[in-house]
């Protein structure tokens, strides 16, 4: 029997791959002759560095870099043996979870340091670029990163504009003349599974912003800077500057970065990781598909890591069980999506901290596992 297992992380408490690695010893108790296959799964976001790196056994690079507040940080990325693909999380350079949250302000927030890793990486001999853009700390339109990477954001004077939102509010030219030669040679596929504009009432500043720090006053000017911004942008690329363009706002307008300035893509993360990883030929040759995560509801059902899997696997006719550490009721909403059965990986009434204890996690998970393979094992010998 193929068994292929693809577990999103518990957050908190597992990998990806230890998750993985704790559903195949489960399912070895069951089925000692099973030939269990685990696979890296992330969604795009915290997590896919390690995910990829990991399961296509490729290597971190760790590099100090400007936080989101100026303030050096260490971020790591992964460079994928092929030696050309590199993936990057921008928050690590630049995210949300970086700021204390009574530190929180967009007006000074910047993406400078993404710009940093990217360039890190070209000077790796890096060409292609895996680019995961959640979690961001930042409302610059991706000016920061882009100054990293040479353009000349200037302000009315020649001088170069402050960092975060608040230097839009300086910017008066935008130039191209020392932008990095080897960025021209550089591919990006930017997992993005947000479709907002750059601008507007359904725009970064509206919708992302006070999560980010920004107050009420804040929102229109911070708006109306960004628009002033995608004007500048167009007349240096007229035909890719589209502010309204899906997933333009997604990142605080790092989205329309990438889009206006870099040859990108923007994608579902999720498709992008079963792409790169290559599941669909292991689910094509495999008996069961496993998934899941560390919590299934609702919000798994409406296109999450699991979900992704479950739409390959039926592709081929195959069924799909998952495991979480904990579901809910909007969870069942999953069968609807390809996963046939779930079960939750909680065996006992616990505090939320002992359950997702790594230790603690992976033994509950391995002992569900187990538990479900033998009922697989016996339902099979009914027929």
């Amino acid at each position: 029997m193929k068994i292929v297992v693809a577990m999103d992380s518990f957050k908190g408490s597992l990998t990806s791959l230890q998750a993985g690695q704790a559903v195949r010893e489960g399912a070895l108790r069951a089925i000692p002759s099973a030939e269990v296959t685990v696979r890296p799964l992330a969604d795009g976001g915290e997590g896919t560095v390690e995910a990829l790196v990991r399961g296509m056994n490729g290597r971190l690079r760790r590099i100090r870099v400007t936080g989101p507040l100026g303030a050096p940080v260490d971020c790591a990325y992964g460079i994928l043996p092929d030696g050309d693909t590199a993936v990057v999380e921008m928050a690590g350079a630049a995210g949300l979870p970086l700021v204390d949250p009574v530190r929180r302000d967009p007006l000074r927030a910047t993406t400078y340091g993404v710009g940093q890793v990217l360039r890190d990486a070209m000077e790796q001999g890096c060409r292609r670029f895996i680019v995961g853009i959640g979690g961001s700390a930042t409302n610059d339109g991706g000016a920061g990163m882009l100054q990293a990477l040479g353009y000349d954001f200037l302000d009315a004077r020649g001088r170069p504009i402050a960092p975060g939102a608040a230097g839009l509010a300086e910017l008066h030219t935008i130039s191209a003349a020392h932008v990095l030669p080897r960025l021209a040679e550089c591919r990006f596929r930017i997992a993005c599974d947000v479709t907002n504009p750059l601008c507007g009432p359904n725009g970064c500043s509206a919708v992302y912003g006070p999560q980010k720090g920004a107050a009420p006053a804040m929102i229109g000017p911070m708006d109306g800077w960004l628009r002033h911004y995608a004007a500048l942008a167009a007349q240096l690329y007229p035909d890719k500057a589209d502010p309204d363009h899906p997933g333009a706002g997604a990142a605080g307008g790092m989205g329309f970065a990438f889009l206006t300035f870099t040859n990108a893509v923007l994608e579902p993360g999720i498709g992008i990781v079963l792409s790169e990883t290559g599941l669909e030929g292991y689910i094509r040759q495999a008996d069961l598909v496993v998934t899941g995560e560390g919590r299934l509801d609702g919000q798994t059902a409406m296109g999450k890591a699991p979900v992704g899997v479950a739409r390959l696997a039926k592709q081929y006719g195959k069924p799909v069980i998952a495991f979480a550490g904990s579901v809910t009721a909007g969870a069942s909403a999953c069968h609807d999506r390809g996963i046939d059965a779930f079960f939750p990986a909680l065996r006992q009434i616990c505090t939320l901290g002992e359950a997702m204890d790594p230790d603690t996690a992976r033994r509950n998970l391995a002992d569900t596992a187990e538990q479900a393979f033998r009922l697989w094992q016996t339902a099979k010998a009914c027929l």
